[in-house]
């Protein structure tokens, strides 16, 4: 593609539990015909006010890590003042305060320049909403 801007939803199935989904394969699957071996920028964007977007490192342990460190920051019990839904809800709705609902990464060369033990992942904590939207947006040179 010749064009200078370029985006697509993902929808992604999180299901019922709190989740941390890897969407790196999607960004790169992305690129490969956004991005078309040139220079930019990858946005990723979770419209959601209960989701974020983390790059972390997972299948080692880091995501679960970082699901037990937001339970510390963010207990789900009747604290909160917002409190629709299920118990504790409320701390879903202040995570993008912790995890924001955006990244925007460096794309060289159509690649995705990511660390070796890095991956885009969307942080999810909201088991009342399974299915959420993801936008990636490329803008090139």
């Amino acid at each position: 593609m010749s064009d200078a801007f370029t985006t697509r939803v993902l929808h992604v199935a999180s299901g019922t539990r709190e989740r941390v989904v890897d969407l790196t394969r999607d960004c790169e699957a992305f690129l490969r015909e956004a991005a078309a071996g040139r220079d930019g920028l990858l946005n990723i964007f979770v419209p959601h006010a209960t989701a974020g977007i983390a790059i972390i490192e997972t299948g080692a342990g880091s995501d679960d890590d970082l699901l037990a460190a937001l339970h510390t920051l963010l207990p789900a019990d009747d604290r909160w003042q917002h409190r629709h839904g299920s118990p504790g809800h409320g701390r879903d709705h202040v995570l993008p305060a912790i995890v924001p609902p955006h990244a925007t990464l460096p794309v060289l060369e159509g690649r995705l320049e990511l660390g070796t033990w890095q991956s885009v992942c969307l942080v999810d904590t909201n088991k009342d909403n399974p299915d959420r939207q993801v936008r990636l947006s490329f803008l090139g040179s």
